[in-house]
């Protein structure tokens, strides 16, 4: 598929029609030896987890914060106890203005690694923000371009001298044949639910990708965690909905927990076998995926564009 010819409907429609692999496609041209996490000493890292008050990232803060890691977490509702290395931010990240902010004033000068994992699904009905944003698009990725205008520049600037290049990881669902459309990011010409959320879908893969050309200095990775009971179906199921309720529970069942998954992830945030990559995708056991098939140069670009634009109309 070319992208470069995205402008066609045709060529729209094969990308909204694309085969989806939700799990990823293994990526076998890439291979890390991870430390099982009991092994690890961060006592010398500094992690920012932006989204790090509930669900997922509240599980990875705990995981490298009982390894000795100093952590800060970014959020709503604080949720866990003081701790001597814990440093909570309070942000309401469906606000384009809170998250710049949160950009500008987080001291990410001396962080190692900055996580995101903030994240909700589209709800039946649109919803709309204050700053006339879709609010999973706000929530899921704008917010994350938002902090990262403000963030990469400096992150990790403030280490002494020879320190590991400093890493964002973006969570999402990378690898999965999700596209999205750069044409309608905020979902007003045709909504539906699973549509607007493809667009953060997409997005956040992009932000990966396309880091090379915004955001020079950190490296960047994507991260596609699958299924996992968490709060993030809640806004399209309806929280406290008897569907809701057996959905979460069958994937409970079923699936990794939060905890497992954290146990998996905190490794790789800190592994060596990083320095000098970027822009990897890593699939639910932390294991490396291929990225989405189309999203070439051109595609990134203008997504990124379509992406800037809609972030500095919520700015204005």
């Amino acid at each position: 598929m070319n992208a470069a010819k995205s402008g066609t409907v045709s060529d729209s429609e094969a990308r909204r029609k694309q085969k989806t692999r939700m799990k990823g496609v293994p990526d076998p041209g890439v291979t890390l030896r991870l430390s099982p996490i009991e092994q690890l000493d961060l006592a010398a890292k500094k992690l920012a987890v932006i989204g790090g008050t509930n669900g997922l990232g509240r599980a990875i803060a705990q995981q490298a914060l009982a390894q000795g890691a100093e952590v800060t977490v970014v959020g709503r509702t604080f949720r866990d106890r003081p701790a001597p290395r814990l440093t909570f931010v309070a942000a309401d990240l469906a606000s384009m203005s809170e998250a710049a902010r949160v950009g500008r004033e987080l001291p990410a000068e001396s962080f190692d690694v900055a996580l995101f994992t903030t994240g909700i699904i589209a709800a039946k009905t649109r919803e709309e923000t204050p700053e006339h944003v879709e609010r999973d698009m706000a929530v899921s990725y704008l917010s994350r371009l938002a902090v990262l205008q403000g963030l990469s520049p400096r992150l990790g600037t403030g280490r002494e001298p020879g320190a590991p290049r400093p890493r964002v990881f973006i969570m999402g669902s990378p690898g999965v044949g999700t596209l999205g459309d750069p044409g309608d990011l905020n979902s007003e010409q045709n909504y539906r639910a699973m549509t607007a959320h493809g667009n953060t879908i997409a997005g956040n893969e992009i932000l990966v990708l396309g880091a090379a050309d915004r955001f020079p200095g950190p490296a960047f990775f994507g991260l596609g965690p699958y299924l996992i009971k968490t709060g993030i179906r809640s806004n399209f199921l309806g929280e406290g909905s008897i569907t809701y309720k057996l959905f979460e529970t069958a994937i409970g069942l079923f699936t990794q927990s939060a905890e497992t998954y954290a146990k998996r992830i905190v490794p790789l945030l800190f592994t060596p076998e990083l320095e000098g990559q970027t822009g990897l995708m890593f699939g639910h056991k932390a294991h490396p995926i291929r990225p989405t098939q189309g999203l070439d140069r051109a595609y990134i670009d203008r997504y990124m564009s379509a992406s800037e634009a809609l972030l500095q109309r919520a700015l204005s």
